[in-house]
């Protein structure tokens, strides 16, 4: 167990697909949160749709989000559950410190 100043970062990005309409793009936000229920989200910001540099499952835009968490741990499934996850193209989780 890590004590309070040895609390862990991590910034996460997804690309979800463009072609979700806000409700889904919610709900599907809103069942990431529920997988870091034990995490703090510090930040979370909805960063929009861009371009991709090349396509990813046959889309050429992705719609972005990053968030920066703290807490101990990463849930152990938590990688898992978002590759299942159709409506995420990529994800990139980095601890920083």
């Amino acid at each position: 167990m890590l004590g309070l100043d040895a609390m862990r970062a991590y910034e996460l990005i997804l690309v979800a697909k463009p072609s979700l309409t806000e409700a889904l793009r919610k709900k599907m936000i809103a069942g990431i949160k529920a997988l870091l229920k034990d995490l703090k989200i510090v930040k979370e910001n909805e960063v929009g749709q861009k371009t991709l540099a090349y396509k990813i499952k046959k889309e050429i835009n992705g719609f972005y989000f990053d968030f920066t968490l703290e807490g101990e741990n990463i849930p152990a499934d938590f990688e898992k559950k978002l590759l299942e996850n159709d409506n995420i193209l990529r994800h990139l989780l980095l601890r920083t410190k």
